[in-house]
């Protein structure tokens, strides 16, 4: 699933559309998974159990973002019901949409399009470790 944030700062009119996956920051004392379940329930209203690690994607720094680890988790497939019922949080997302694997390069930047295909390659077989978005081989 992807969505649409309001990025940028100061006034409304140097916002841009971006498109991105559910989720955001670890809290202090909180675990990913935890901040997984927290996110979803923030920004789209859903309660739905943090599943499998799909992926663990280290990414550098890109000021003024710091570098970190971020973590996919499988969501599941959500039912009709569900879908109904999201409703987004209007201060940070204004759309959401889903969007198959083969669409993927279209909507997302490149790391994160890298991201999201390695994690669903990895649905049933184990999580996968990435460097910017791209598999590291055993070392």
């Amino acid at each position: 699933m992807s969505r649409r944030r309001r990025a940028g700062s100061g006034s409304p009119h140097r916002w841009r559309v971006v498109w991105e996956l559910p989720g955001g920051t670890v809290e202090p004392d909180e675990f990913p998974a935890g901040a997984c379940n927290r996110e979803i329930s923030e920004e789209l209203d859903l309660s739905v159990p943090t599943g499998a690690l799909l992926c663990v994607d280290w990414v550098p720094a890109n000021p003024p973002w710091d570098g970190g680890l971020m973590f996919l988790f499988d969501g599941g497939t959500l039912t009709a019901q569900q879908i109904t019922t999201i409703r987004l949080d209007p201060n940070e997302l204004d759309h959401f949409e889903f969007v198959g694997p083969a669409h993927l390069d279209q909507m997302l930047i490149p790391r994160m399009a890298r991201r999201v295909t390695a994690a669903l390659a990895a649905i049933g077989h184990g999580g996968v470790y990435l460097e910017d978005g791209t598999p590291v081989p055993n070392r």
